[in-house]
C-alpha cells in the first residue's frame, strides 16, 4: 500500500492539515470564550436540554468528596450506568457498569468491582486525574447507553458513536468511531478505535482507518464495516447542525450515540475535533468547506434545513483511493 504522497496531491484532494484547522479553523471560528461550553460536560449538558436537545439521563452530580461517600445512595436501585468527568477528555476516566453481581458491579470488560472501588474512581476524578489540565472537577453519573444492534458484530465491547463535523453550522464530514479490544473498548481513534467514513448524502458507511492503516473489517470481530445504513440520519444531521447554535462555535465535532430505545443522543462536543475524518472518508474538508462557503449568504436559519443543504451540496464529492490519504 502506498502511502507517500505529494503536497501538490494533498491540495488536489482538498485535506486540512494541523496548522490550517488550527489557524482557519479552530482560532478563527472558536472564540475562547465558548470553550467552556463544550468541555464542561455538565454544562453542555444543560444547555442542550434547555435547548431540547437529546442527551443520556442524567442521574446525578457528585462535587466534594463528602458528597462521594452518598455514592451507594446515588446509584441505589440501578443495575447499570455510567460514571464520567465532568471536564475529561479521550474517554479517560469513564467508568462503564453494566450490571451487578451481590454486592459487586460488573464493568464493560467483564470484571467486577465493590463499592469501595466505585468510591475511589469518583475521588480520583473529584481530584482532577483526569480532566483538562488536571484542574479539580465533578463526577457526573447517567444513563448508560444501550447501542444499536447494528453495530454489534462491528464493536467490541464498548459503545461506538458517530463524529460529525460542522462548519459554520453545517454537517460537513462524519465517520463512525468504532471500540477494539486495543482500545479497551473506547470510540477512540488514538488509541485504537476504526474510524469509518460515512457517506454524508446517505448515511452509508464506507471503508475504515485503524492505525493509519486502510481497512475493510473489523480488526476484533472480522465482520465488514462497509455498507451500514446508519438509522435516522437525516435527524442525526440536524441534531448536529443545531449544536452550532447551542455553542456559538463555527468548527467543532458532535459526538453522536444510537440508542436502542431513544435513538440518536448527544454525547459530547468537541470544540479541536482532530483530522482523522478525512482518512476515514478518503476525501478533504477543505473542498466541502469551500462549498459551504460559496453559498453561505443563502445559510437557512434552521438546523434541518442546513443538513439538508448540506447533504444537496455534498452530494458529489470526490473521493481519494483507499490508502491514498
Amino acid at each position: 500500500m502506498n502511502w507517500f504522497i505529494t503536497p501538490r496531491e494533498l491540495r488536489r484532494l482538498g485535506i486540512v492539515g494541523m496548522n490550517a484547522r488550527n489557524v482557519d479553523m479552530i482560532a478563527r471560528l472558536n472564540a475562547r470564550r465558548h470553550y467552556p461550553l463544550v468541555d464542561d460536560k455538565l454544562l453542555t449538558k444543560s444547555l442542550a436540554l434547555e435547548a431540547g436537545i437529546a442527551v443520556p439521563e442524567l442521574y446525578g452530580v457528585i462535587e466534594t468528596n463528602h458528597d462521594a461517600r452518598r455514592l451507594r445512595e446515588r446509584i441505589s436501585g440501578r443495575d447499570d450506568f455510567v460514571i464520567k468527568p465532568a471536564h475529561g477528555s479521550g474517554g479517560n476516566g469513564i467508568l462503564v457498569i453494566t450490571g451487578r453481581m451481590g454486592e459487586r458491579f460488573r464493568k464493560a470488560n467483564g470484571l467486577l468491582e465493590d463499592m469501595e472501588g466505585l468510591e475511589h474512581h469518583v475521588s480520583n476524578i473529584l481530584s482532577g486525574m483526569y480532566s483538562l489540565g488536571g484542574q479539580p472537577d465533578k463526577a457526573m453519573i447517567e444513563y448508560r447507553v444501550r447501542f444499536d444492534a447494528l453495530f454489534a458484530k462491528v464493536s467490541f465491547q464498548g459503545v461506538p458513536d458517530i463524529r460529525t463535523v460542522v462548519y459554520q453550522g453545517y454537517p460537513v464530514m462524519a465517520m463512525a468511531r468504532l471500540p477494539t479490544r486495543g482500545s479497551d473498548g473506547k470510540a477512540n481513534l488514538h488509541q485504537g478505535a476504526v474510524g469509518v467514513g460515512i457517506d454524508i448524502t446517505k448515511g452509508v458507511t464506507g471503508h475504515g482507518v485503524w492505525h493509519n492503516e486502510i481497512v475493510e473489517r473489523h480488526p476484533d470481530t472480522g465482520a465488514p464495516i462497509g455498507g451500514i445504513v446508519i438509522p435516522e440520519w437525516d435527524r442525526l444531521l440536524a441534531l448536529a447542525a443545531g449544536c452550532h447554535e447551542l455553542t456559538g462555535l463555527g468548527y467543532l465535532g458532535v459526538d453522536v450515540v444510537l440508542d436502542r430505545d431513544y435513538g440518536p443522543l448527544i454525547l459530547e462536543l468537541n470544540a479541536r475535533p482532530g483530522l482523522a475524518v478525512q482518512l476515514a472518508n478518503g476525501d478533504g474538508l477543505r473542498k466541502r468547506i469551500d462549498r459551504i462557503d460559496a453559498v453561505r449568504p443563502e445559510k437557512p436559519a434552521l438546523p434541518s434545513e442546513r443538513a439538508v443543504h448540506a447533504q444537496t451540496l455534498l452530494g458529489v464529492t470526490g473521493s481519494a483511493p483507499s490508502g491514498r490519504i
